[in-house]
């Protein structure tokens, strides 16, 4: 059973919130604490799973709160639920808060978003693994690309589309841009899938704030050979987002879809980008493996080095970030698409076949083979042939 924190010095806002969590008794165990400091010493009693916390409140506030769990607790999922608005308090609260909800907060909305939260975690065998990703406020990116967004933000002439046009060549940027795009902290409505609505959601100036004074990006460090892996990742996560883009169109001829499948795509590796920041060692040891001709897929391998594989890691961390399920789903599944419950085409469906189409157009073989039988069942295999000519833009 998950146990869940609240934490608000108006007694009859937790009042409301145990009325409105009674029906999840039988999943949620939740607790109670009307400041910082009793919300401390609670969780140096127990263990809890999420810690879900009001911004203004005497002595402590959720900014601070927060930043003590996370140095304390790195496991937990930290979520603001806050009715405050000062700009300043907000910034503050955005590196220590994987999630920022606003009051009056829609129930069903925290129960999806912690649902799908925990399922993710529960995938993840190894508890250090998930306790730092959980510590992560950002993904590394790489040197030259942060180089040219913090260029691109102190000149006053940057357009909003060639900050777009930065973000979209790079994996670590665009997760964050949604993250915050998904949040109350922008006063944000409904599911944010595109970059493009992203960035012009959360504005220049703010993305300028953003960057430049709360350094919610960061950069890997210059080891070469790190660099180097890097830079191969980007680029194939790049030529994936843009094929899976252009198999949506094809199929679907939504720009929104071509869009999300676009978004999907950049990200579905952010779990080798984490391994690669996290955990180098264990990552050096599977490529190793992989390039000595070892026998098993890469996430067998994964999971037998690290008791889970790179898409689980990345899904994780996209959903305690609160990004859309579909984008998180695409990640989750993009090389076994079988064990997902699909209807129809998807950004998984454009993911998985975009990212084996483009290792085989590399590798000379399918290193990811696409999946014949999800196809089938999809009855769209047909669709192979088509998608494989749209591989050069």
């Amino acid at each position: 059973m998950k146990k869940l924190l609240f934490v608000d010095d108006d007694s009859m806002v937790l009042a409301g919130l145990r009325r409105a969590l009674h029906d999840m008794r039988g999943e949620w165990r939740v607790d109670f604490a009307g400041g910082g400091p009793a919300a401390l010493d609670a969780m140096e009693k127990e263990p809890f799973d999420a810690v879900i916390t009001d911004m203004r409140m005497p002595g402590m506030d959720g900014a601070e709160l927060l930043e003590q769990i996370k140095d304390r607790h790195p496991e937990v999922i930290r979520i603001v639920l806050s009715g405050q608005s000062e700009k300043e308090a907000m910034l503050r609260s955005i590196v220590p808060a994987h999630q920022y909800l606003a009051k009056p907060c829609d129930i069903r909305d925290l129960k999806l978003r912690l649902g799908q939260a925990f399922a993710a975690r529960d995938l993840l065998r190894e508890p250090s693994i998930a306790a730092a990703i959980a510590r992560l406020h950002s993904v590394p990116s790489l040197p030259a690309i942060y180089g040219r967004l913090t260029a691109a933000l102190r000149s006053e002439t940057t357009s909003l589309a060639q900050i777009e046009e930065i973000v979209a060549k790079d994996p670590a940027m665009a997760a964050k841009i949604l993250q915050l795009a998904n949040s109350a902290f922008i006063g944000a409505h409904g599911q944010v899938l595109s970059l493009r609505q992203a960035v012009s959601l959360i504005g220049l100036d703010t993305v300028r704030t953003l960057a430049l004074t709360i350094h919610v990006f960061s950069q890997f460090g210059r080891d070469a050979a790190t660099s180097a892996q890097v830079r191969m990742l980007w680029e194939h996560s790049v030529e994936v987002a843009g094929l899976a883009q252009r198999i949506a169109t094809a199929e679907s001829g939504h720009k929104t879809t071509a869009e999300e499948c676009f978004a999907a795509g950049l990200l579905h590796d952010l779990g080798k980008v984490i391994l690669l920041s996290e955990r180098a060692a264990e990552y050096g040891e599977i490529r190793s493996r992989l390039q000595s001709g070892c026998e098993m897929d890469i996430e067998a391998l994964e999971a037998e080095v690290l008791g889970c594989s790179h898409a689980q890691l990345g899904a994780y961390l996209l959903s305690i970030w609160g990004l859309p399920a579909s984008l998180v789903h695409a990640v989750a599944f993009h090389h076994r698409p079988s064990q997902a419950i699909e209807s129809g085409f998807s950004a998984l469906t454009a993911v998985h076949c975009a990212d084996a189409l483009v290792h085989a157009s590399h590798d000379g073989h399918a290193i990811v083979a696409v999946d014949r039988d999800y196809l089938e069942g999809l009855e769209m295999t047909t669709g192979l042939d088509e998608w494989r000519r749209l591989l050069q833009p």
